[in-house]
């Protein structure tokens, strides 16, 4: 049998035509989860409806996008109604809706988002009231089922970590009505009897449903309240909840805070003999510095000898009194010369060295010297001093 080749757009058109022709994918009415969310610049908006196994592609035109009371985003999960139809350039099916409403997990999105931007601008986030998880806690509280693998992970990976570390399960359960009124209650028994060092608040993975217990209000200021450090492993590592957040420290899965809040006795002993190690060479360096320091000391002159620097200082004395005499002996000698100086010129105008060449110095009786010829008159006595002695004379 002889086939003619078509072009890939008739092969297109063709495809489109015969699901345009079916009536049942004319009107459809499908529910999934929002992701790779985009909203046009033109109004139009673009996205993917997933489910568990499969996905879509989906396009709500501005004319129908302007009549949704609610803007779409990633994760929330809705019911679309439209027409599938196959775009032709691409060769896609894609679905055009014409309405869209939040299902019931899509307004549980809603109420997360509420919730969280409430208790972020509330404080419950900011890490200045975060608690720091004990370095070597010697219990730690567990909140999770008593059943599934959860514990046994927890378990596990603490026991080998440190095989002295001693675990108490208080069972809460993780998911379903009242859940999240027993795991509070069990955070508040959990601090009132100071069971354990540190707290942890673990359960596996599930949908957005499975996991609103850890989203509830109660639980996220309960553990706010608590006094002892919580660690939160909540669902996946992908997955996030309230209490994520509120939390002292989030681990992405149970086994995950196990290993944050237990920590490895290997590893400590290992970094502790480790630092013994560096304190021991520390101390054999210092003792070998203080022993050559006081080497050094000791073979100074005022540990050899230590009588030298006071000679020395016996000798700088001496010097300087030395110093001290020869200055005053100098100084005496000048005063002495010019104290002879000054005699002698004192001495030279002295009147008593005119009588040495022969004069004589005339006094009346009284003493007073006797200048003129005109001061005596016949029979007065007067004086005469010579150079060696006096004499008495009367005026004839």
């Amino acid at each position: 049998m002889k086939y003619e080749a078509i072009s890939v757009t008739d092969l297109n058109k063709y495809i489109k035509d015969k699901i345009a022709s079916d009536e049942g994918l004319n009107n459809v009415l499908v529910k999934g989860e929002i992701s790779n969310f985009k909203n046009h610049y033109t109004g139009h908006l673009y996205f993917t409806l997933k489910d568990e196994n499969s996905l879509i592609k989906c396009i709500m035109f501005k004319s129908s996008a302007v009549n949704l009371k609610f803007m779409p985003k990633d994760g929330m999960k809705v019911m679309v109604f439209g027409t599938v139809s196959v775009f032709e350039r691409d060769g896609v099916y894609q679905i055009y809706c014409k309405a869209m409403q939040e299902d019931g997990m899509g307004s549980l999105y809603t109420a997360y988002e509420e919730l969280k931007a409430k208790l972020e601008k509330e404080g419950l986030f900011s890490a200045s009231h975060k608690k720091q998880i004990p370095k070597m806690p010697k219990c730690i509280g567990v909140l999770t089922s008593n059943t599934g693998s959860v514990i046994r992970d927890i378990i596990n990976v603490s026991t080998r970590r440190n095989p002295n570390v001693y675990i108490k399960l208080l069972p809460v359960p993780v998911q379903g009505e009242g859940a999240c009124l027993k795991i509070a209650e069990a955070i508040k028994t959990m601090n009132e009897k100071k069971l354990a060092d540190v707290i942890i608040i673990a359960r596996g993975g599930g949908s957005l449903e499975d996991l609103w217990p850890f989203n509830e209000e109660i639980v996220a200021r309960a553990i706010y309240d608590s006094e002892l450090p919580v660690i939160s492993a909540v669902g996946h590592e992908t997955d996030f909840t309230i209490a994520d957040f509120v939390a002292d420290l989030r681990a992405p899965t149970p086994s995950a805070a196990a290993e944050l809040a237990v920590p490895n006795v290997a590893e400590v002993i290992l970094k502790l003999n480790s630092y013994t190690n560096r304190y021991k060479l520390a101390l054999k360096k210092k003792i070998e510095f203080m022993r050559l320091r006081y080497e050094k000391c000791m073979n100074r002159r005022a540990f050899k000898e230590p009588m030298q620097m006071i000679n020395e200082k016996y000798i700088l004395v001496d010097m300087k009194v030395k110093a001290i005499q020869n200055s005053i002996t100098n100084i005496y000698k000048d005063k002495k010369s010019k104290a002879m100086n000054l005699i002698s010129k004192l001495d030279a105008l002295s009147p008593l060295k005119t009588l040495t060449r022969g004069y004589s110095i005339v006094t009346s009786i009284e003493g007073k010297v006797v200048k003129s010829v005109k001061e005596l008159k016949v029979d007065n006595e007067i004086e005469l001093r010579f150079c060696d002695g006096k004499t008495k004379a009367k005026i004839i």
